[in-house]
C-alpha cells in the first residue's frame, strides 16, 4: 500500500473518532467524509467490471457497506438543542466503522503479499471473478455505501428533529422535539 492509501484510511478512521465528542451537524460534518470518498473515487475507480461474477461481488460488498452505514447512522446519537441538531458517535457506531475500515485495510495489506495474492487469485478463478479491478471496485463501493448511508441517515434524523422543533403543536400531531431530545 502506498503512503497516500494509508493516509486516506487513517483520515477516514479519525473522522468517526472525532465524532465521539459531540458536534453540531453542519455542512462540514457532511462534506468532509464525502470529499474523502470523492478523492478515493478519483484515484481508484477506473471502471466497473461486468464480466463473470464481478457485478455479483461488487453488489454484495456494496450491500454490506449500505447495511453498515445504516446501522452506524442509527447508532449515532442525534439530538436537538440550541436551535441545531447535534451528533455524537456512540461506541457501537465507532466499532462498526473501525470493523469495516479494518476489514478493508487488512484485505489490502493481505492481498499485497504473495500468499494473499495467490489465495485471492485462486478464489477469483474458482468464482469467476475476472479482474483485480473487481475487488478494488467492490471494496471502494462498500466504503461509499457505508459513508453515504451513514451520513444520509444522520442528516435525515437531524432534519426530522429540527423540523419537529420548529413546528407548532396541533391536535393529534407528534409532539415537537424539545431541546435536548434525541431521535
Amino acid at each position: 500500500m502506498s503512503l497516500s492509501e494509508w493516509i486516506i484510511d487513517l483520515a477516514l478512521l479519525l473522522i468517526v473518532f472525532r465524532q465521539l465528542r459531540e458536534e453540531r451537524l453542519s455542512a462540514r460534518t457532511v462534506l468532509l467524509p464525502l470529499a474523502l470518498m470523492g478523492w478515493a473515487a478519483s484515484q481508484y475507480l477506473r471502471e466497473i467490471p461486468t464480466a463473470g461474477n464481478d457485478l455479483a461481488l461488487i453488489a454484495l460488498f456494496t450491500a454490506i457497506g449500505v447495511v453498515f452505514g445504516l446501522a452506524g447512522g442509527l447508532l449515532t446519537r442525534v439530538r436537538y438543542a440550541d436551535g441545531h441538531a447535534w451528533v455524537k458517535a456512540t461506541a457501537g457506531a465507532a466499532a462498526l466503522w473501525v470493523l469495516s475500515m479494518g476489514f478493508r485495510l487488512g484485505f489490502a495489506v493481505w492481498s499485497s503479499h504473495s500468499s494473499g495474492a495467490a489465495h485471492l487469485t485462486s478464489f477469483s478463478a474458482a468464482h469467476h471473478i475476472t479482474t483485480s479491478q473487481a475487488w478494488v471496485t467492490a471494496l471502494l463501493l462498500m466504503a461509499f455505501g457505508e459513508v453515504v448511508f451513514r451520513v444520509g441517515t444522520i442528516v435525515v434524523r437531524g432534519r426530522l428533529l429540527t423540523a419537529r422543533a420548529g413546528r407548532p403543536a396541533s391536535p393529534g400531531a407528534v409532539p415537537a422535539a424539545r431541546p435536548g431530545t434525541y431521535v
